[in-house]
């Protein structure tokens, strides 16, 4: 019953439901109006069904008023808003419940900042005050151990008052933001100063009509090369933006509606009961409700490295941090911008824009071409100014232009400002600007491909560093396998039985077995009524034996856990490679200590085990080997040995304490899980055998089933592989010295029974010998490893958050053929970069070399600030948009690793660049001094013919860039609609430039004779390209001798 106590009057108002929290603040609001009317109404018919209940309540409420107000008022709880008046919950009858209506108080009345700051603050006192955890959840309508209903309205409601789980980021840059960035370059700044002076001196020499097209051409170009490149630059940035959000979107576990089940991370909602594990992400701020040996890091939040352990004394948990050991569950109690991790990310941007090698090492290209290219325009600048003053230079009519004391000022100005800006547009062209543009595209492009080819890029420079992979170090559970798990084997004793005759096993055994099975496990079990296959969460081995015990031997789970109480859990992971519990009935003091684990190691710690009939028996060492002999011959068939053991001894005379006990245990029985391997594993392995890229397993499983699965996926080859240098254990690798490992390393295949700290010792090992090393991870303590590696892959499905953040590419189907894709999109990315920068450079050369000779010779330069911009824009955005678009071929793979030290520039391309640059100089210089005999046509026509004739070369040459080696360049060109498109679309606007817009490009129209001598000039690139391939010269040999040296 709620009473309400005013400064005046006392009224019964309702029942109130008993989960509700024996204190509540309310809003006066509620009191007002028709709300009250209704719930009176509502207390009528409760009173004629209850009076005298009702009557007897009150009477005995009254006396007990004075007293419990007091005790109200000394709490000063301020956990809901509004202290007008109280509220005091009295429990009528246990189960009564809330009724339609709304007479339960509202969420609207929690106050989300009290949440907030008892769990950033940690404030065990004002959690004592506010009654605990369980009281809170209470306040929050949530069932700790069902949790939220589920229901959409209710969802709707929390987010609405408490806020959704996501951080307010700094907002990103505007496509005017990238606009302004172009214009702050110094280049683009002096070319619109000279623009604004050309067009100042046109409009008052020529009039506004005539007078601004020289200068506003110029300003239109520039418009025109800012605009394309902020755009560009504008789409990644979004894309890279996406991507971002991608991988901010991790799943965990809730239980709601009484189920438990997976959920996106911003879905969460203050009331959520949220599972935790090993490796996991706290994704909210929350209350501990119960779990075992729960250890997290708060490094990221405190900058502590010691771990915090978590329990009931300790129930905070903080947004951000990670689960470093054991398993537990949390009730969310803010999201968000409340949480102290929200805050602070809210200032940190995402470096996505981050500088890759490759990057840094183009802009230094960049850098010392851009150097070449102003001391060529300081000589043009200079050539053209001397030959002006000195009166070498004539005017359209044929006129000296400048006569000392005669010519005007404003027509020297004007010659002047056209001198300059040619020797500008030089320094334009020659600066290579879009090759980071190009690295810029490709990264995006490809990282969008890499998603739909299930491989999730977290870092840039992973892309690139992927494609000079010489060695891949895999997992096998999931990579190699297909994770798919089934109980296939059951050993009792030394007799093996059928996995499926329950009735075959003693029923003392059974009993013993299946409480192994159910409480020494982090998975769950939940069968809805209406299915009849349980739903059942956890790792796949974990599910394999948990539906081994549900479907086969009638286990049933929820009963036992009922039954037995859990007093000790010592979690699972991968160095000890088993999982601990201690459980007692409850009511009784009996302990029960179970252990599963890897068979042999559980072997190695049993005194005894049991027969089938139910006796048991001494493990003698002719027993322990007899055991050894089964776990071998089941894992030679490829299967997962898994065994359980138990030892039972009386509480009362022995506690549980510190680490469970492992001595004289008795062996319950061993299981075989089979986990085949991925339908086209073994052809991945191949291909990157083909690629030159080595292929290591490291698994944890014993030696024998990592032989039977590295044979069938085709790591280990026994014709070529010697088996005891090829397989190693993890212990035998790390008691190796520093030479021998060094020497073994290369020899190494496979490494069984590894730990965490073995894989990093590989990979360390691997560094030193010079390779460049790929390596995947999916659990918590591979962290290390994969931070190590040059390029860290996770696993999406079973790959937990820390080994996720820790890597540069998640593979999210956790497949071996993805891991292959991600090595073909590395090398492409690389080639990408290398078609692009022949084919700039072809034009930078080309540019350079025709308009510094005509200048020094002729004292004019063919191509204007205009056409040298437009060419400026084909090779820079629309270049790099075409030959950055190249997907992957099978080629690549064919080709071996590029290393670490092989030069950008290699000798395959300085032989393609020199002959086409060579053979544009020459048909452009040839154009120059003797194109107008040759076609009888005026200056203005030639430079016209020479403007079209280069940039037709450009377009053609661009088909010659596709393929660095292969002589056939027209391959798989009709896969790239995109760069047809752009080539298509390049001709169309040349066409336009000549013809149409001859003022703006200074340009004369040309009939069908000259543009035919234009393409077939140009076109001549194509036989030219043909034949210096026919020229032997490769980087292969030089790869593979500098491979030699260093090993």
């Amino acid at each position: 019953m709620a009473v309400v106590i005013s400064k005046k009057t006392i009224f019964v108002l309702s029942f109130c439901c008993s989960s509700m929290p024996s204190l509540r603040l309310r809003k006066p609001s509620e009191a007002a109006g028709d709300a009250v009317l209704d719930r009176c109404g509502s207390l009528m018919k409760i009173i004629h069904r209850r009076r005298w209940r009702l009557a007897f309540t009150v009477i005995y409420f009254m006396r007990a008023l004075k007293s419990l107000s007091k005790r109200v008022s000394r709490k000063k709880t301020n956990l809901l808003r509004s202290p007008s008046y109280i509220a005091i919950d009295v429990d009528v009858e246990s189960n009564v419940e809330p009724r339609e209506g709304g007479d339960c108080p509202s969420l609207r009345d929690v106050d989300p900042k009290i949440l907030s700051n008892l769990v950033r603050e940690r404030r065990l006192e004002s959690l004592a005050q506010l009654g605990g955890i369980k009281q809170i959840a209470s306040i929050l309508m949530t069932n700790l151990d069902n949790g939220l209903s589920g229901d959409e309205l209710d969802l709707m409601q929390r987010t609405n008052v408490f806020g959704v789980n996501k951080y307010n980021k700094p907002p990103a840059k505007n496509f005017l933001s990238f606009v302004f960035d172009a214009f702050k370059d110094m280049t683009i700044i002096i070319l619109i100063v000279c623009a604004v002076l050309s067009l100042a001196f046109g409009i008052k020499q020529h009039g506004l009509k005539e007078g601004w097209y020289d200068g506003g051409s110029i300003i239109i170009a520039i418009f025109l090369v800012v605009v394309v490149s902020a755009l560009s630059n504008y789409k990644q940035g979004r894309q890279f933006q996406k991507l971002s959000k991608e991988s901010s979107n991790i799943r965990v576990e809730v239980v709601r509606d009484s189920r438990r089940q997976p959920i996106s991370i911003f879905d969460i909602v203050v009331g959520d009961v949220v599972f935790l594990k090993t490796g996991d992400q706290v994704p909210a701020d929350g209350l501990f409700v119960d779990g075992h040996s729960l250890k997290v890091d708060e490094s990221s939040m405190t900058g502590e490295s010691d771990h915090m352990e978590v329990f009931s004394d300790n129930p905070f948990l903080l947004s951000g941090t990670k689960v470093i050991d054991g398993y537990g569950r949390m009730m969310v109690v803010s999201v968000g911008m409340n949480t102290a991790w929200g805050e602070m990310m809210s200032f940190v941007s995402h470096d996505l824009d981050e500088e890759t090698p490759l990057q840094a090492r183009l802009n230094k290209l960049t850098s010392f071409i851009g150097k070449v290219g102003s001391l060529v325009a300081v000589l043009v600048l200079l050539v053209l100014l001397i030959r002006y003053f000195t009166g070498h230079t004539q005017d359209e009519a044929g006129h000296r232009e400048f006569t000392s004391g005669k010519t005007k000022s404003g027509d020297v100005m004007d010659a002047v400002v056209r001198i300059v800006a040619a020797a500008v547009t030089i320094v334009v062209v020659a600066i290579p600007e879009g090759l980071p543009l190009a690295v810029t595209l490709t990264l995006a492009y490809s990282m969008k491909r890499m998603m739909g080819d299930n491989a999730m890029v977290r870092k840039l420079s992973a892309c690139e560093t992927m494609g000079s992979a010489t060695t891949i170090c895999t997992d096998k559970t999931g990579t190699l396998t297909l994770n798919e798990m089934r109980v296939t084997e059951f050993w009792m004793g030394k007799e093996r039985v059928s996995v499926d005759a329950s009735r075959e096993i003693a029923g003392s055994i059974l009993e013993v077995l299946l409480q192994g099975i159910s409480l020494n496990t982090t998975g769950t079990v939940h069968l809805q009524p209406s299915a009849s296959v349980p739903e059942i969460l956890g790792s796949p081995t974990e599910k394999a034996i948990l539906f081994w015990g549900v479907s086969k031997l009638a286990m049933r789970m929820d009963e036992l856990k009922q039954e037995w109480e859990i007093i000790q859990v010592e979690a699972f992971n991968s160095e000890k490679k088993r999982s601990g519990v201690a459980v007692r009935r409850r009511g009784e003091q009996v302990v029960h200590i179970h252990w599963k684990g890897a068979a042999e190691m559980i072997l190695a710690l049993c005194s005894d085990y049991y027969s089938q009939s139910g006796t048991v028996n001494v493990m003698t060492d002719e027993a322990r080997s007899e055991f050894g002999t089964i776990i071998k011959k089941m894992a030679d068939k490829s299967l997962r040995c898994i065994a359980f053991a138990y030892k039972k001894f009386d509480g009362s005379l022995a506690q549980v304490h510190g680490r469970l006990e492992e001595d004289g245990l008795t062996l319950l029985g061993i299981v075989g899980i089979k986990d085949p391997c991925r339908p086209g594993v073994r052809r991945a392995v191949v291909s990157c055998r083909s690629a030159g890229v080595n292929v290591k397993m490291i698994t944890g499983d014993n030696v024998h089933t990592a032989r039977a699965i590295a044979l069938e996926c085709g790591i280990f080859n026994p014709d070529k592989d010697l088996e005891h240098e090829a397989i190693v254990e993890g212990i035998q690798f790390r008691n190796y010295s520093p030479e021998q490992r060094m020497t073994a390393i290369e020899k190494i295949r496979v490494m069984a029974r590894s730990s965490p700290f073995d894989k990093l010792l590989m990979v360390q090992c691997l560094k030193q010998k010079g390779h460049v090393v790929a390596v995947t991870g999916d659990g918590t303590n591979d962290a290390p490893a994969l931070k190590e590696a040059d390029v860290g892959l996770s696993m999406g499905i079973q790959g937990t958050e820390v080994a996720k953040e820790s890597s540069d590419i998640v593979i999210l189907d956790d497949n071996f053929a993805s891991v292959v894709t991600v090595l073909r999109w590395g090398r492409c990315v690389y080639n990408n970069i290398q078609k692009f920068i022949q084919f700039q450079l072809t034009v930078n050369v080309a540019a350079l070399v025709i308009n510094l000779v005509a200048a020094v010779s002729s004292g004019d330069v063919p191509l204007t600030a205009v056409q040298l911009l437009w060419v400026n824009l084909i090779m820079d955005t629309l270049g790099a948009l075409a030959l950055a678009t190249e997907q992957p071929t099978n080629d690549l793979m064919l080709k071996p690793p590029v290393g670490r030290t092989e030069p950008l520039i290699n000798r395959v391309m300085w032989r393609n660049l020199a002959s086409q640059a060579l053979y544009q100089v020459i048909v452009l210089l040839t154009l120059q001094f003797k194109g107008s005999s040759i076609f009888g046509v005026d200056k203005k026509v030639k430079d016209t013919i020479i403007f079209n004739c280069f940039v037709l070369c450009q377009v053609f040459n661009e088909f010659n860039a596709r393929k660095l080696e292969d002589k056939n360049v027209f391959k798989g060109v009709h896969k790239n609609k995109l760069f047809l498109g752009i080539i298509s679309m390049t001709i169309i606007l040349q066409a336009v430039m000549v013809e149409f817009l001859k003022r703006f490009a200074n340009t004369e129209r040309l009939d069908w004779g000259q543009w035919g001598a234009c393409i077939g000039l140009a076109a001549l690139s194509w036989p030219i390209g043909w034949l210096v391939k026919c020229i032997p010269v490769s980087g292969k040999e030089l790869f593979f001798s500098r491979r030699e040296e260093a090993s």
